[in-house]
């Protein structure tokens, strides 16, 4: 298509507690040039006006392109041409602070350095209420106005796609990856507490060249030493860290950060630095990129809980360790766009290592390898909907487990709550399980009354439906802490995504699809254990490590059988 995408950046001034952001894209009919949308998310938190600016997407000369509001206009310097993307900035120099590098264009002439649009009136977009005008020579070729044509949300990024506008929240400075799906791919599966510890053990130690972790909270020592050693072995180590965790980053990990910093091992997080705010409400994500050539992806955060030596009692969580550069190829590039922008900075250092013993716990489940999988990167928020497309297409089974599920803003049952319950209209089989820790049932709308009030829709639709708080003791976990689902005989979502609003709007979250048999039915037999463990349907948690058990033996013997094949 012949045409030029427009997209307008305007933040609030800085009396306002979020900026309101409005983005807007115009896909124009312009004779010179084939242009297509692309992805780009400014961060615009500078007071007043100096932080407008807009983006020209598509390639073509922009000779008698010209910008207005009525009020005011800005039209490109004769013979500029875009080769891809162009960024017209109010002030260079406030552009260049919250972004790291100069725009392509501005209006102010702070930077010598930088091209200057020719402006005529004073073009400056109120946040309440305004219009934009782009034209090619004399003729008008589009408007938009505000709030007719989109809403003046607060800190939102409005964007046209196919058609639509805001088919998703998009926040300021959040990235804009797109869906990619890659074939004929080895994973190794794991699971919390059972095995966690040596896969990571085994992904950190094959390192030869890199490591870059991004982890909402990290203050696990093993994990640390192991990053160390690394590091000692001349593996070029960096780790970013979620800087306003809830309830603040604590002194077990500031002794962690103390620990790899003394050891050459940088250290930084994603926080609101002076004038650049937190691109995410909260950098969530778990995962670590390894030489370029693997990815681990787990719901577990770096933590003794998350990721207890084996032996030990933890959390139940999942992971998988993707060996496919393609993959990792992928991650690359979400750590390198979260890694840099001006809301990153250093972590404080300092605090001191917790003293806690953990008691034992007797491992069921070892680490699973599969090949020939299809493994399908989920990143929160800008292929979240990628959960619902899963969940939709299940058939027959659909096995969810969570740490908790609560109901939407707008009120009843979350996007993926819902789309799970449509399953089992069309005849899908659901089970739920949730955590029972005292944080996720003492309060008066929480797990246990989401559990009740699934029972009670189940029972009133007569439908294939039921959900479970985890027997804790009887399954010798701390908490559940997953955020998993199975569909059929043939998927499995690992990742960091809650069930809530925020996380798939708003957070930075991680995760894969993995498509591969043996590895639903892995995570399978990790859920039935769960769901099992002294609750009804089952016999106790003798019955479930039998099970297990008996499951995990199947895999190996069908693994050997296909090695002999071979």
């Amino acid at each position: 298509m012949d045409g030029l995408i427009i997209k307008i950046w305007r933040a609030h001034p800085s009396d306002m507690p979020r900026a309101l952001l409005l983005v807007l894209v115009l896909l124009l009919a312009l004779p010179a040039g084939a242009f297509e949308i692309v992805a780009f998310c400014p961060d615009p938190y500078l007071s007043g006006d100096p932080d407008e600016y807009f983006v020209l997407a598509g390639a073509g000369p922009l000779d008698g392109v010209t910008v207005a509001d009525g009020e005011g206009s800005v039209r490109f310097p004769a013979g500029a041409v875009s080769s891809g993307r162009v960024v017209v900035a109010r002030d260079a120099a406030a552009y260049a602070r919250v972004h790291g590098l100069p725009p392509d264009y501005e209006i102010a002439g702070s930077d010598p350095a930088v091209p200057d649009m020719t402006a005529l009136g004073d073009l400056r977009l109120a946040n309440d209420g305004d219009n934009l005008i782009l034209m090619a020579g004399r003729t008008v070729v589009q408007e938009v106005r505000w709030p007719e044509d989109v809403p003046a949300r607060q800190g939102q990024v409005h964007f046209l796609r196919d058609g639509v506008w805001d088919p998703h929240p998009r926040m300021i400075g959040q990235s804009d990856f797109a869906p990619a799906t890659y074939e004929d791919v080895a994973v190794t599966l794991f699971v919390s507490p059972d095995c966690s510890y040596e896969v990571f053990a085994g992904a950190i130690g094959s390192a030869r060249q890199s490591i870059d972790a991004n982890v909402y909270e990290f203050t696990h020592p093993g994990i640390a030493r192991m990053l160390v050693e690394a590091a000692g072995r001349g593996v070029a180590v960096a780790v970013l860290l979620e800087g306003g965790p809830v309830g603040g980053i604590s002194a077990e990990e500031k002794a962690v950060v103390s620990y790899l910093t003394e050891n050459g091992v940088p250290v930084r997080v994603m926080t609101t630095q002076g004038d650049a705010h937190a691109r995410y409400r909260f950098d969530h994500a778990k995962y670590l990129v390894i030489d370029g050539a693997s990815v681990l992806v787990t719901s577990e955060n770096f933590k003794e809980s998350g990721v207890p030596e084996t032996g030990l009692k933890g959390n139940r969580g999942w992971g998988a360790w993707v060996q496919d550069p393609r993959v990792a190829g992928y991650f690359s590039e979400v750590y390198e766009t979260d890694s840099t922008g001006g809301d990153i900075g250093p972590a404080p250092s300092g605090g001191a290592p917790a003293e806690t013993g953990r008691s034992a716990y007797d491992p069921v489940f070892a680490p699973l390898t599969v090949e020939g999988a299809a493994v399908t990167p989920v990143l929160s928020p800008e292929t979240s909907d990628l959960v619902l497309a899963l969940i939709a297409g299940a058939e027959e089974r659909l096995l969810i487990e969570q740490a908790y599920i609560t109901n939407s803003t707008g009120g009843g049952p979350n996007r993926f709550l819902a789309e799970a319950i449509n399953a089992s209209r069309r005849g899908v089989a659901v089970q739920v399980v949730l955590d029972s820790s005292w944080f996720n049932v003492e309060g008066e709308n929480d797990n246990d009354e989401q559990a009740a009030w699934i029972n009670a829709l189940a029972r009133s639709e007569s439908l294939p439906l039921e959900a479970r708080c985890i027997d804790l003791a009887a399954a010798n976990l701390e908490k559940v802490h997953t955020k998993g689902v199975v569909v059929d005989n043939s998927s499995v979502l690992i990742s960091s995504i809650n069930w809530n609003d925020n996380s798939p709007d708003f957070n930075r979250e991680a995760g894969v699809i993995v498509v591969h048999p043996d590895a639903a039915r892995y995570f399978a037999a990790a859920f039935e254990a769960d769901w099992s463990a002294g609750g009804e349907g089952g016999n106790g948690a003798d019955v479930r490590l039998v099970c297990a058990a008996l499951i995990v033996l199947a895999f190996a013997l069908l693994y050997a059988v296909r090695k002999i094949r071979r």
